[in-house]
């Protein structure tokens, strides 16, 4: 039975239909009207081996802030309806990514209650025409809407490009693992209190 989760948003800033798979091969179509975050999208699917489905329109005339904002949060929504009870899932992840200068750590829990840590420098305010403050923005509300525990720490770069992508990259290699089915442990939920 494959775990996949599909949730759509409509605001007057913003419209966002994002679908899922847990159990994919890191398919990924994203289309957002937002070029960097499009390829941070589909490194996020093809690292994790989530299948990945991202449709949005919204009002980048103003700047990109609503789109990615919104995204994120349609996107945590999906992931927690993918996990659904959560039984039978490693709960954990972690990851130490290097990219050329920089090196990106990140390490989450699936458990339910959302907290976010972001310990990132960058050298510049953009990437391109991208606000490298979307990044922070963007894990924050896909922490906030998969109810998890997400921390980003970067203890040095010097490229604003190579840092943001190694912390998804590190994300996504997160998520693959936490995600995971444990097959020692195929019908527990992974905590005591018998729910997550």
């Amino acid at each position: 039975m494959t775990r996949t989760g599909r949730v759509e948003r409509t605001t007057k800033e913003t419209s966002v239909v994002v679908e899922i798979n847990l159990d994919g091969t890191g398919q990924s179509t994203v289309e957002t009207g937002v070029g960097f975050f499009d390829h941070m999208l589909t490194h996020l699917s093809k690292h994790s081996l989530i299948d990945l489905t991202v449709q949005a329109t919204g009002d980048t005339h103003i700047d990109d802030h609503h789109t990615v904002e919104d995204i994120s949060l349609v996107l945590g929504a999906a992931l927690e309806k993918a996990l659904a009870d959560k039984t039978g899932i490693f709960r954990y992840g972690w990851a130490s990514i290097p990219m050329e200068d920089t090196l990106a750590n990140v390490a989450l829990d699936l458990s339910g209650r959302p907290a976010f840590v972001f310990n990132v420098r960058f050298p510049s305010k953009k990437i391109g025409t991208f606000d490298v403050e979307l990044v922070q923005e963007s894990l924050r509300s896909l922490a906030n809407a998969a109810k998890m525990n997400l921390h980003v720490n970067v203890p040095y770069g010097d490229n604003s490009h190579h840092i943001a992508e190694a912390i998804f990259k590190a994300l996504a290699k997160s998520l693959r693992q936490a995600v995971a089915r444990d097959d020692r442990a195929p019908a527990a939920v992974p905590s005591t209190k018998g729910s997550l």
